[in-house]
């Protein structure tokens, strides 16, 4: 068992023999980072750009140090403290050859309540320091006099070595967790989001041991007819989070954070980061103009973006010419694109169409001529116009999930509420949607408890404790939302066979939803509320929102596939109870996603 977090304090000094470069600033990092790390290209907003190797975390290299007998108290696989031991020391000797750390000391969160944290990082990382040092809350802002004046002592460390690459684990990846000694050690990976969830992973059991949940969630205040409020929206990477965080409700919207949130058993809610981590693939200035703005700001950082021979960004880019695989070749091969194949495509020797599946993606050894769908940007919430000053939050009073549903069967209405906070911790439990690209190449539905996959212990753990917070907040609103598709994917909607949720429909449906605008009935399937379409005060949201998004059997019944809904119906009941059971969750929960009775 961990030493608890609230007392323990790492040494001031650093343990490792080191020159140490000390919170450098904004600008003294921009200079390491052009000067040390690979691959670091300047946009002509003055931001910089960074090609990783690296295109996704990789929960596969992924261990906490335990014995094989404890792996089922674990989300994740677990490392025999001799063979972690022997990669740390690896990692030792590789940063005190290079012979210098960059040292970012700071509090993950903000108010009286957030631990102390401190990352290093080889040179080569410098580009990571930076865009850590934008999320995390300085010492000026969360210490007094007194404590300013006195050494830093960080509860979490985190060690990141993008160059030193595992000899003994896949990808050459290492993500080492000391749940012991609080510390996070990264070997091989040059991905920002190893050092961000590398952190976020041990705030999970810090914030657990001391009665809390750390939800996977954006959240903003919104105000709606004069009255404020905090939402928070709970999803995985690329289901619509940060989106749905930064869309505009009400008579004003103010962003508050958009990846994690803390409740506490006291019904405090709180937050982590002083920024934004988000995806820029297909961003859009007419869809989404806080994070555009945001990205293109010069004091953001870029992660796989694409720059043309201006500068300029360009988030569409999908397949690229010969031309444009030719320009980033030597980029390209750092990221492990094949020469052969390379050099084949780049002298015409094979064409496009041979090289991707019926699904128009790369197939094996090809997917370089594909720009990575998981670019990202890091922005300041001092360059968000609109942002909360975080001293002014209101409480929480609405909760939700994002299901990116897609494929034939997707039929999860555009939005819906629970009945209880029991069905809504069966649901959040379940963390359903379809993979994306933060996922890497995986594709198809996935689950991930409470859309967390960084809380370290057994995952059931989550269920038990939200049902008891839940408890301590009657008021509380629980829902979720469709980000996807209903009966098909993209393929489908150009065919006039399934239909998209837009970002604009999504708006519309949360505007009606904080508003109190809906009126609801329940689902004689699921026994959650769907929006009653047929009741007249709906009808202001049905002319913005189709009416199969809202109620998605009306849309099979509508297409003939009647037969198809109640099949997947019958199949995601079971599935659900199964899975859940599967997890350990206890039966009362259980019984939300199948026998709904009574609700």
């Amino acid at each position: 068992m961990a030493e608890a977090a609230e007392t323990f304090r790492h040494d001031a000094e650093i343990p490792y023999n080191v020159r140490v470069i000390d919170n450098p600033t904004q600008a003294d990092l921009k200079s390491l980072s052009q000067y040390h790390a690979p691959h670091v290209y300047r946009s002509k907003y003055g931001n910089l750009n960074r090609i990783t190797r690296c295109k996704a975390r990789m929960a596969q290299s992924t261990y906490i140090i335990a014995p094989i007998t404890e792996q089922g108290f674990y989300s994740t696989k677990v490392m025999l403290k001799e063979r972690a031991e022997r990669l740390i020391h690896y990692q030792r000797e590789y940063i005190e050859r290079a012979g210098t750390l960059i040292r970012i000391d700071g509090y993950l969160g903000h108010g009286p309540k957030a631990p102390a944290v401190q990352w290093l990082y080889t040179p080569e990382a410098a580009n990571l320091a930076g865009m850590q040092q934008v999320l995390s809350f300085p010492r000026a802002m969360e210490e007094d006099e007194r404590q300013l004046a006195e050494p830093f002592r960080p509860q979490f460390r985190l060690v990141m070595t993008p160059d030193c690459l595992s000899p003994e684990t896949p990808g050459h990846v290492a993500v080492i967790v000391d749940l012991e000694k609080w510390t996070t050690y990264v070997l091989g990976s040059d991905y920002f989001g190893e050092s961000k969830k590398g952190m976020l992973r041990m705030l999970n059991d810090y914030v657990y041991q001391l009665g809390g949940l750390v939800l996977h969630a954006g959240a903003k205040a919104v105000t709606i007819d004069g009255r404020r409020i905090m939402m928070a929206v709970m999803g995985l990477s690329g289901t619509g989070k940060t989106t749905t965080t930064f869309s505009e409700q009400g008579e004003r919207t103010e962003p508050i954070q958009d990846d994690m949130i803390c409740l506490w058993p006291d019904g405090e809610c709180s937050v982590t980061e002083n920024g934004c981590f988000a995806k820029i693939d297909g961003l859009r200035e007419a869809a989404e103009p806080l994070i555009y703005r945001g990205t293109i700001h010069a004091d953001a950082w870029v992660e796989n973006g694409f720059l043309n021979a201006d500068g300029d960004y360009d988030f569409a880019k999908g397949i690229l010419t010969p031309e444009e695989v030719n320009h980033w070749r030597v980029a390209l091969l750092h990221t492990g694109a094949p020469l052969k194949n390379l050099e084949a495509y780049v002298n015409g020797d094979v064409q496009v169409e041979e090289l991707l599946t019926e699904h128009g993606r790369p197939k094996e050894g090809w997917d370089f001529i594909q720009w990575t769908q998981n670019g990202r940007s890091i922005i300041p919430m001092s360059a968000i116009s609109s942002a909360v000053a975080f001293d002014t939050v209101p409480p929480i009073e609405s909760l939700g999930i994002l299901n990116r549903d897609e494929g034939a069967c997707a039929a999860t209405p555009g939005v819906l509420r629970f009945a209880t906070a029991e069905q809504a911790a069966a649901y959040f439990m379940l963390g359903e949607t379809s993979m994306t690209s933060a996922a890497g190449k995986d594709r198809g539905k996935t689950r991930s408890p409470f859309t967390q996959p960084f809380f370290p212990r057994a995952p059931h753990l989550q269920a038990r404790r939200f049902e008891d917070l839940a408890a301590r907040m009657p008021e509380l609103q629980f829902w979720m939302m469709n980000t996807g598709y209903v009966g098909g994917d993209q393929r489908d909607v150009e065919q006039g066979t399934a239909l998209k949720v837009k970002i604009r429909h999504s708006s519309a449906m949360l505007e009606a939803l904080l508003g109190g605008r809906i009126v609801w009935k329940r689902d004689p399937d699921f026994g959650y509320d769907i929006v009653d379409v047929d009741a007249p005060e709906n009808r202001a949201l049905l002319e913005k929102v189709p009416e199969g998004i809202l109620n998605p059997v009306r849309f099979f019944k509508t297409h003939g596939r009647a037969e198809q809904y109640r099949e997947w119906v019958d199949r995601t009941k079971e599935d659900r109870r199964v899975y859940l059971q599967k997890m350990g969750v206890e039966e009362q929960i259980v019984r939300q996603v199948h026998f709904y009775r009574g609700l």
